[in-house]
């Protein structure tokens, strides 16, 4: 049973995954007659106006950065869940290890040295 689902995986992450996300993207663009396309001004003006038509308490650029803010925080929360599901709790003190360089200081990031 282990050696099928590791061929399955072997062969879907090759360039058929690749393939099938492509697909995927144009048949519902097809499908939804390209509102990513159509509807790409009016959410810009949205976005960035201070149109303030209908009910609700917050901004259409509030809404969007809380949207933005928990799309990251749940990528960031499943990477790490991840990365200690696959390799065991020291994965989270490695990937720390490597933002902290081994006299202390950062790394990566704003105050990194060249």
């Amino acid at each position: 049973m282990n050696l099928f689902f590791a061929s399955f995986a072997e062969f879907m992450w090759g360039p058929w995954l690749l393939v099938l996300l492509l697909g995927a993207g144009f048949w519902l663009s097809v499908c939804l007659r390209g509102i990513q396309f159509r509807g790409l001004l009016y959410a810009f003006r949205l976005t960035f106006t201070k149109e303030r038509k209908g009910k609700g308490d917050i901004s259409h650029f509030r809404a969007l950065m809380t949207a933005l803010a928990a799309t990251v925080g749940t990528g960031n929360i499943a990477g790490v869940s991840t990365a200690v599901a696959l390799g065991g709790p020291g994965a989270h003190l490695l990937d720390v290890g490597h933002r902290t360089g081994r006299d202390g200081h950062q790394v990566l990031g704003k105050f990194s040295r060249g």
